[in-house]
């Protein structure tokens, strides 16, 4: 492989940056290319700051498909729709029910397991070239949920058990233990003692940013609104100007569909919005984050306060946020904690979703020198180098351990 080669790459945010550091690793020239300058308020700067390797387990689930009429009903739930949306997601969603098979789950757990136990060795690899500066705290995960909830909290269980996760089953007196300031409306729980969580997802982005240009990587803030070809050259089009690389990676989450389209290849990508809100000086109150898995939220302590983030809304990327969610959030963490101060920082995000919940991983099944990396949910912030590292290694051409078929494009078509 020739290591001169140009690589451009659309994103700019963790996966986008993780790319373009592990392709430097590998010798070449980069330059990636956004609308928005890196950390702003995008995924990779909004997301919860997880570190989740154990959650091999996703949403394609029978359980999960079984509970969205309750879940859309209540006020507290975690799921909500647009309405003007819906004839839009109706094809996304038929795929999806047909993904929920106990087969199809597991063949989505047992994928997403073998990257996600390679995903911190992935984050140290570029950790050891920053200076953390405590922005990384090792005190693991909390799941809590009250009896209700137990027979789906026993499936994710098992399954994880089945693909040899450690998980420590805590009941209400360890769980007060690990979290003296929740209220004790919890039945039991799950710690995953070895995950992570970011003080600020954004500081840690942009000391990634800040290696990539130190090692001579180009930024360029502008829009790439379509992929051309010279022969087998991909060339990136923005509004006024053209750039030509010999190999490009579209890493833009959410929005890289409107590139995947112009390239005929039909790729059912769709978006799952989040929500976040900030309580200013609370960070005290909570240890690591904490998530109550009957409403689907989760709180975690960071450098701006408690950071409380969920819901799972359908809705598109141009519907303004929802304040009904925003008041769930709230009215979520006042459940959990009890008395907060005035919120801030309402905030709203995509997350990149595939029917079957796999990312999409590799070449364009058109075009060989075009490299996707996106579609990774609720996981895009785990999931960041580990993705990167092996959309370079595919790139570079090197052999591989890895059963990467799963992740391929051409599964849609």
């Amino acid at each position: 492989m020739n290591k001169n080669l140009k690589i451009g790459v659309v994103g700019a945010g963790i996966k986008g940056i993780s790319n373009a550091l592990f392709l430097q690793k590998k010798g070449f020239k980069v330059t990636v290319f956004d609308r928005d300058e890196p950390g702003s308020p995008t995924a990779s700067y909004g997301n919860a700051g997880h570190f989740s390797p154990y959650a091999s387990l996703s949403l394609n689930r029978a359980d999960v498909l079984a509970d969205v009429p309750a879940m859309l009903l209540s006020s507290t739930g975690p799921l909500a729709l647009k309405w003007n949306y819906v004839p839009k997601m109706i094809p996304w969603f038929i795929k999806f029910i047909l993904n929920t098979t106990k087969s199809k789950m597991m063949h989505t757990a047992k994928n997403m397991h073998q990257i996600l136990d390679l995903a911190l060795p992935a984050y140290d690899e570029l950790f050891d070239e920053i200076d953390l500066d405590g922005l990384v705290e090792n005190k693991g995960i909390l799941y809590i949920w009250n009896d209700k909830d137990l027979k789906s909290r026993e499936l994710e269980i098992k399954v994880r058990d089945e693909l040899g996760v450690k998980q420590q089953l805590v009941n209400k007196d360890e769980i007060h233990d690990l979290e003296p300031n929740i209220k004790p409306f919890y039945h039991a729980g799950v710690y995953y003692p070895y995950a992570r969580h970011a003080r600020s997802p954004k500081k840690i982005l942009l000391k990634f940013f800040e290696l990539f240009l130190k090692k001579g990587g180009k930024f360029n803030k502008m829009n790439i609104q379509d992929i051309q070809f010279n022969e087998e050259k991909p060339i990136f089009i923005t509004d006024n100007q053209k750039f030509t690389f010999d190999k490009v990676v579209i890493a833009c989450g959410a929005f890289s569909k409107r590139l995947t389209d112009n390239l005929d290849e039909k790729i059912p990508l769709d978006t799952e919005r989040g929500y976040h809100v900030h309580f200013k000086n609370c960070d005290h109150l909570l240890n690591r984050p904490v998530i109550f898995s009957n409403r689907g939220f989760g709180i975690t302590p960071m450098e701006q306060g408690l950071r409380v983030v969920g819901t799972v809304e359908f809705g598109g990327l141009d519907n303004p946020l929802s304040k009904s969610r925003i008041k769930n959030l709230i009215n979520n963490a006042k459940y959990m904690l009890g008395d907060l101060p005035e919120h801030e920082d309402e905030w709203l995000g995509f997350r990149p979703t595939l029917p079957d919940f796999l990312p999409v991983m590799g070449p364009s099944k058109n075009h060989k020198n075009v490299f996707y990396c996106f579609g990774h949910h609720h996981l895009g912030w785990t999931l960041g180098p580990i993705s990167g590292k092996i959309v370079s290694g595919m790139i570079a051409e090197e052999n591989t351990n890895l059963n990467l078929d799963s992740y391929s494009s051409k599964r849609f078509n």
